[in-house]
């Protein structure tokens, strides 16, 4: 944790115990309310990585990670919902392109949410979604097949691969319209509060003033390569809340202090990789460690379970909901890499 409690922390804490925690059982059976996005907004937590001179926060990537464990690890559907506006803010605020003086103070304050359907391009040589130069804008079509808060995101920023193998970012507004049609609320394991949907795109045309970026696919890669390999925040948040469900356990008390131990030292190594100031070297090191976070997550919420006994199968328990929530976080924004490195070590585990 921080030393010093950050105000973003403090209130980031403050809604986990007043409002998320209390009513995640509720939001997992019936779906994330515009009221804890309105919530989380009244905190300042949509603009944590914002700059301030456009409304946000300014706060550094420590800040921003822990407010992250603290959201997921009280209603994880809530943090991913809000998770997807983070990108866009990102994007926005690297951006010199006339989009950035349109959308990122509306975003940085959280005015306006924006979601992300982009993930697919990590699938290259595959195109689910091809982009065209067309009419002074582009033409995005094909299958975005995950895309999530949809009813909550007032805008999406959209991705495809053109002929050149160009990456296009670009805002749309997130609703149906021409050339963009949703399919229902896909029914999942995990999350599915987080009203995920895949996305027909089919002529889809976005002006240029909306591109906020273009790179070659390489670049592209690069550029993506620590937000595959490092671990996640919400890994550590979701792990550490089913230690405090198993710490209210009988006789869970000390098998919670060894597993914390344990999950506190890897999250001090994951971190610190996490903020090396290249970020495209150490890979394997940080795939390590990110599959350590994997492990030790899916060792606390499976004994919060067995702590729990047979009250841990009833959709009243968290102990149940962690542990689909871990299940959905191993394959969370999965690339090949990251699948490989998982699968060989989970082959080398003592069994």
């Amino acid at each position: 944790m921080t030393t010093a409690v950050h105000p973003l922390v403090a209130g980031a804490r403050r809604l986990a115990d007043d409002l998320l925690a209390p009513r995640a059982e509720h939001v997992d059976r019936e779906g994330v309310p515009e009221s804890h996005i309105e919530a989380v907004r009244r905190c300042g937590l949509l603009g944590v990585s914002a700059p301030r001179e456009y409304g946000g926060a300014g706060a550094p990537d420590a800040v921003a990670r822990e407010v992250a464990e603290i959201l997921a690890g009280a209603c994880c559907s809530t943090w991913f919902v809000q998770t997807q506006h983070h990108t866009p803010v990102k994007l926005l605020t690297r951006s010199e392109l006339p989009v950035r003086e349109r959308l990122l103070r509306p975003l940085a304050t959280g005015a306006r949410l924006a979601g992300i359907a982009y993930a697919h391009v990590r699938s290259f040589p595959r195109v689910p979604v091809r982009a065209t130069a067309e009419r002074g804008g582009w033409r995005f079509d094909g299958t975005v097949p995950w895309y999530t808060g949809w009813g909550l995101n007032d805008v999406m920023l959209v991705a495809g691969v053109s002929a050149r193998d160009d990456v296009v970012f670009a805002f749309a507004d997130a609703r149906e319209q021409v050339g963009l049609r949703p399919s229902p609320p896909m029914r999942l394991a995990a999350l599915a509060a987080a009203r995920t949907v895949s996305l027909e795109l089919d002529g889809l045309w976005l002006p240029e003033e909306s591109v906020v970026l273009r790179t070659p696919r390489e670049k592209f890669a690069l550029i993506d390569i620590p937000r595959s390999t490092n671990a996640s925040p919400a890994v550590f948040g979701v792990a550490y809340a089913a230690l405090r469900v198993l710490e209210s356990a009988a006789d869970g008390a000390e098998t919670a202090a060894a597993l914390r131990t344990r999950l506190d030292e890897v999250r001090r190594q994951a971190y610190a990789l996490a903020d090396h100031p290249v970020p495209y070297e150490h890979i394997e090191e940080r795939l390590a460690l990110k599959t350590r976070a994997y492990d030790l997550m899916r060792t606390a919420t499976t004994a919060a379970v067995v702590a729990g006994g047979g009250r841990a199968m009833t959709l009243s328990s968290p102990a149940q909901r962690l542990a689909r929530e871990g299940m959905f976080l191993l394959v969370q924004g999965q690339t090949a890499k990251v699948r490989r490195a998982h699968l060989d070590a989970l082959a080398c585990q003592d069994t």
